[in-house]
């Protein structure tokens, strides 16, 4: 069974090989989990998977749309990707305080960051090619249908200002 400490490992160790690109992190972890045996690969998926689900939150959507300058939900999808994909510092501060971002993210470029959705695919690809068959269901809950917390008018400029000053100053000041 892989635990919590080496699932956050193999994402800091690749994110750290790939010099923080999320394509290049993706590559790097289908590599390094395709040396690991199918279950391991199937308990990394099931790690990343509860967290992409724990990220689905109106909060964090609305960090995502400040810092993105938009945000559709396959981009919210793609952004919890690549915000795992920052490692268990980053990903933990962002879902406990989404306005902390601003100062958890050294950098951040818009034409590379807040896109992860090649790693969202990783652990499917490894193990494809360890096993030769697409993986099977994770038996993980279900994300809930709609983000937790209360919605946002992402359209008010004001409210998101309000919401997340430290992004707003960031990204839009």
């Amino acid at each position: 069974m892989m635990d919590e400490t080496e699932f956050w490992k193999l994402v800091d160790d690749s994110r750290e090989a790939a010099e923080g690109d999320p394509e290049e992190q993706a590559d790097l972890l289908v590599e390094r989990l395709s040396q690991l045996d199918p279950d391991s690969v199937l308990d990394f998926a099931r790690h990343f998977e509860s967290r992409y689900n724990r990220a689905y939150q109106w909060d964090l959507w609305g960090a995502a749309w400040v810092m993105l300058d938009g945000a559709s939900d396959d981009a919210f999808d793609f952004f919890r990707c690549w915000l795992i994909g920052q490692g268990r510092h980053v990903f933990e501060g962002a879902v406990h305080d989404p306005d902390s971002l601003a100062e958890l993210l050294d950098e951040f470029d818009e034409e590379i960051d807040g896109d992860g959705e090649e790693l969202g695919y990783a652990a499917d690809e490894a193990y494809e090619q360890l096993t030769g068959v697409v993986a099977p269901d994770l038996e993980i809950p279900p994300a809930p249908p709609e983000p937790e917390g209360t919605s946002l008018d992402f359209e008010n400029e004001r409210l998101l200002a309000e919401r997340y000053p430290r992004l707003w100053e960031r990204f839009r000041g």
